[in-house]
């Protein structure tokens, strides 16, 4: 199947700082992908890149099957949101979806009914009359977004689009993105720094750092088996807890290591090797009050009931680590805590940070 975006051994420079370097990206068709980093990363160098916005240092950059890397915006067949709404402000809604198609030099019926059709689906019918200082932010960026879809091109690509909202204007944003994706069956790429719009939006979702992917993958195969130390630690709110120790062989298989911790890793899904390691573990696959099995004990500092789940960190021979619990919790800071680590849902790193 051919994809609707390829990026082929990608590298953007800037004087002798390389920006990104050897990107390759296959992204099929009806995919929402999801460009996800801190900032710097590079990020929105890439997607601007595949929008021809940035100059490239070599490689190419195909849309549809057609290699556009030295096409212009315009002729790529791209609909582009920034983070920025820039609309004019002079203009009303309609005019403002219409604008591009008015320069392009459509027909005005036909002008009127994609505007039209853009403000059914993204809920601004009755604000087409307004002009955007009269807009809530939440409407102007969904004006922004309509301004996209009327160009009716097969690839969209979004630029942080939500980073300028408060948290509930995000939060319903977010969902109507992930709507109209269903309903449009667009091909997406998505640009964020926040990983909670990734896990929920993304198809896959590729993680950035320093100018290189360093996982592309399905949401639930990076949380639950993240490719390295970075990724493990990037994504997950609280982080991943980690332990540092020993891998050991033991009779026929091998156990981890680690202070007072032993823990056999019959069932570990991986293949654990001899030697330094470290020992990574999400927040809710902790089992409080372990029987007499492997655990970690420590005692509880903060408790942070957060309504329908409750955060419990402690700390751990000098080191702090977090619990996730459904609903609330009897514990108390200063309480002591014992906690068993189940091993079929944990992560193990060898020494060079890679996932085991």
């Amino acid at each position: 199947m051919q994809s609707a975006v390829s990026v082929k051994d990608l590298k953007i420079a800037y004087g002798s700082t390389v920006v990104l370097q050897n990107i390759n990206l296959e992204i099929a068709p009806r995919e929402f992908l999801v460009l996800l980093g801190a900032s710097g990363c590079g990020k929105s160098t890439l997607l601007n890149a595949i929008a021809g916005l940035t100059d490239i240092a070599d490689g190419e950059v195909w849309i549809e099957g057609r290699n556009v890397t030295w096409a212009e915006p315009k002729d790529r067949g791209i609909g582009m949101v920034f983070q920025s709404y820039a609309l004019y402000p002079r203009m009303s809604v309609r005019k403002n979806l219409g604008f591009g198609l008015r320069v392009a030099g459509l027909p005005k019926a036909e002008i009127a009914a994609r505007a039209n059709r853009a403000a059914e689906m993204l809920h601004l019918t009755p604000l087409l009359d307004r002009r955007p200082a009269e807009l809530s932010g939440g409407q102007r960026q969904r004006v922004a977004i309509g301004r996209a879809l009327v160009r009716q091109v097969d690839v969209f690509l979004f630029d942080e689009p939500l980073s300028n909202l408060d948290a509930k204007l995000r939060n319903e944003l977010r969902v109507e993105i992930k709507k109209l994706h269903q309903d449009l069956g667009n091909t997406m790429i998505y640009v964020t720094h926040d990983q909670v719009e990734a896990m929920t939006l993304a198809d896959r979702i590729a993680i950035m750092k320093d100018g290189v992917i360093q996982q592309l993958a399905a949401p639930a195969e990076i949380y639950h088996r993240p490719a390295n130390l970075f990724v493990a630690g990037f994504i997950g709110a609280p982080a991943m807890n980690f332990i540092e120790g020993q891998i050991v062989a033991r009779g026929a298989g091998h156990a981890f290591v680690a202070g007072g911790l032993d823990l056999d890793l019959a069932g570990y899904q991986g293949a654990p090797l001899p030697g330094p390691a470290t020992l990574g573990f999400r927040p809710e696959h902790l089992m409080p009050e372990a029987g007499g099995g492997p655990a970690i004990e420590g005692t509880v500092s903060v408790v942070e009931p957060m309504g329908a789940d409750t955060v419990v960190w402690f700390s751990h021979e000098g080191q702090s680590h977090s619990l996730r619990l459904m609903g609330d919790t009897g514990l108390r800071p200063r309480d002591p805590l014992r906690a068993g680590i189940d091993i079929t849902r944990a992560n193990l790193f060898g020494a060079d940070g890679t996932r085991l």
